[in-house]
This record gives C-alpha cells, structure tokens and sequence, in this order.
C-alpha cells in the first residue's frame, strides 16, 4: 500500500534496524520503544489487521509466531519471557494499519496492558 509506513519500510524506502526478515515476515526495532527489547513483526504483504485475514493469507500468522520464537532466541529474551501484542483497530490502540505484532522483553513485565 503506498501511504503505508511499514510497506515502506518493507520496500527499503524508510530506514529501519532490521533483526529478522524471511520470504514472509520481517522485523525490526520500534522506534520508540517502550523495553529494552521493543520489535516490531509484520509480514511482508500488506493486511491492515487480523479482520483482513482470509483463508488465503491466514498462515501468515504462522510465520509471525515462528519468527517471534526465533527473534526472541536470537535477542536473548526465549528463556526468560517476553510478550506480544497486537492491536487490532483504532479503539485497540492500533496507529498503523498493517498487521503487526509487537515483541516486547528485556524488563519484568506486570499484568498491566500495554
């Protein structure tokens, strides 16, 4: 999509610190994060969110579930824990609209929603 800030960032058109990419899936650090580990996972195809998934697209959230385990491997965050999260709409607290996952770790997390 052309507005799109993460498309963007898929295409190389934005500038990112990327710790994970594949054929489907890529991810990088947010830019303001809010952990010592703060990535964002998204795929490579534009979905808007989790209601544009379709039977057609919906293994994607197979390769983000996958990706996450290998990127909290490869951050050092897979033994003691970390979370994701995924807004899914405006009232959720979602700013872009491209499916994405936030891996979040590096702290003691609460019960507090983020």
């Amino acid at each position: 999509m052309q507005d799109c800030v993460f498309c963007k960032i898929v295409e190389r058109q934005l500038p990112s610190t990327v710790v994970y990419e594949d054929d489907k899936v890529m991810a990088f650090n947010d830019i303001n994060p809010v952990a010592p580990v703060h990535v964002i996972i998204i795929p490579k195809a534009h979905i808007a969110n989790v209601n544009e998934l379709t039977e057609s697209n919906a293994s994607v959230m197979g390769d983000i579930h996958l990706a996450a385990g290998k990127i909290a491997e490869k951050l050092g965050v897979a033994d003691k824990g970390y979370r994701l999260i995924n807004n899914c709409g405006a009232d959720a607290g979602q700013t872009v609209f491209h499916l994405h996952y936030h891996l979040i770790a590096g702290v003691k997390l609460g019960p507090k929603i983020i």
